[in-house]
C-alpha cells in the first residue's frame, strides 16, 4: 500500500547529491564513521556484537542476514547527506513547492445540487509551497498516516477542486483509496 510519509521521504532522497553505500561494509563504515569511529554504538543500534560491526568493516563478513539489512540500510538512509536532504526541504517550503502525482478516490461534500458521488481520479499538479511546508511539517512532526491524507487532500481541494478560491465553494475533498502516489520536490 501507498503511503504518504514513505512517498515524501522517498522526494527528499531524490535530491541526494551521491548514492547511498551499497555494500553492507561500507554502509557499516558509513555508521561507525557517523559515530565518531567507534563501534559499541554502532552495534546497540542495529542489535548485534561490537566484534560483528568490526567484521562488517573488515570486509571479513560481506553479506548480512535479511533483518540485519534491512536495519542496516534504514539507518544509513536515515542519515544520508541531511544537509542536502534539509536544503531540498527549505526549497520546497519556500521558493519550488511540491509536484503531487496521486491516483485514488475522491470523495466530495458539496452544496446540495451538485454531486457529490466519489470516482478514481488521476491528477498531476505543483503544490504551492505554503501546502508543502504543512505536509513536510506534518511528517517530520510523526503525524499518523490518516492525517496526512487528509492534508494531501485539503491542498488538491484547494488548488485543483476549488482552483485557488475561483470556484466550488464550499467543496470539501476526501482522498480515500489510493491507488499510487508520487512526489517530487
Amino acid at each position: 500500500m501507498v503511503t504518504v510519509a514513505e512517498e515524501l521521504e522517498r522526494a527528499v532522497h531524490g535530491a541526494f547529491t551521491r548514492p547511498v553505500p551499497k555494500s553492507a561494509g561500507a554502509q557499516m563504515r558509513y555508521l561507525v564513521k557517523q559515530h565518531g569511529g567507534r563501534t559499541k554504538p554502532v552495534a546497540e543500534l542495529l542489535g548485534v556484537s561490537q566484534r560483528t560491526v568490526e567484521r562488517y568493516v573488515n570486509n571479513q563478513i560481506k553479506t548480512p542476514r535479511p533483518q540485519l539489512a534491512d536495519r542496516l540500510g534504514a539507518e544509513v538512509l536515515a542519515r544520508w547527506q541531511p544537509q542536502v536532504r534539509a536544503r531540498a526541504r527549505q526549497a520546497a517550503v519556500t521558493t519550488s513547492g511540491i509536484m503531487i502525482d496521486v491516483q485514488g478516490r475522491f470523495g466530495y461534500t458539496a452544496a446540495d445540487g451538485s454531486t457529490d458521488q466519489s470516482r478514481v481520479r488521476h491528477l498531476t499538479l505543483p503544490l504551492p509551497p505554503h501546502h508543502a511546508a504543512r505536509l513536510l511539517q506534518a511528517q517530520q512532526d510523526g503525524t499518523d498516516e490518516d492525517d496526512l491524507r487528509q492534508i494531501a487532500a485539503e491542498a488538491l481541494g484547494e488548488v485543483y477542486f476549488r482552483d485557488n478560491g475561483r470556484r466550488a465553494h464550499g467543496l470539501e475533498v476526501e482522498l480515500t483509496d489510493l491507488v499510487d502516489l508520487r512526489f517530487e520536490l
